[in-house]
């Protein structure tokens, strides 16, 4: 486990999908970017803070209820909240 996936655990989930989410930081990791390819995972840096509800509406159950492209954009604005978050604690140096 990275520092960047290690500093997801109990933070507060930047997913936020409308409906899906429980925001429960007893559940929230880091959510990879879907896309990296099969069995492939993105980069770490490209991970965002998601309680368990939300993670599981990015990797599955969008499909029931949205498009690829939405699910990729909530994940991607999630993944520039959660860069945000590790530069404010520090876990992410510029």
């Amino acid at each position: 486990m990275s520092k960047y996936t290690a500093s997801c655990r109990d933070q507060r989930c930047l997913v936020r999908v409308p409906g899906v989410c429980i925001d429960d930081p007893e559940t929230t990791v880091g959510a990879h970017l879907n896309g990296a390819g099969m069995g492939i995972k993105a980069l770490d840096i490209h991970i965002a803070d998601a309680c368990a509800a939300c993670h599981h509406w990015l990797d599955i159950k969008y499909a029931k209820d949205s498009i690829k492209a939405v699910r990729d954009l909530w994940h991607l604005q999630a993944i520039v909240r959660t860069q945000i978050r590790m530069v404010d604690d520090g876990t992410l140096k510029l």
